[in-house]
């Protein structure tokens, strides 16, 4: 990945909607412009991730999956 992070936030072994929740509390703590790189193991967040960046205006800058684990970077807005 091109895009390093500002912060990391390990959300893998967590359901839906605590990965949604942490991921907002963590891009609030970010400046505009700063990413997060955000890991999780349940499938669901791949749609949630896509449908909360949308919603809030904040980018999905990629996703990647390797073993079961999805890898998010998301430009705070």
């Amino acid at each position: 990945m091109s895009e390093t992070a500002n912060i990391e936030l390990n959300c893998e072994g967590l359901n839906c909607p605590l990965p949604i929740l942490k991921t907002k509390k963590a891009i609030d703590s970010l400046n505009s412009g700063e990413i997060l790189k955000m890991t999780a193991t349940d499938p669901g967040s791949v749609n949630d991730m896509a449908s909360w960046a949308k919603r809030t205006g904040h980018e999905l800058v990629s996703h990647t999956e390797a073993s079961n684990v999805h890898t998010f970077m998301i430009r705070k807005k």
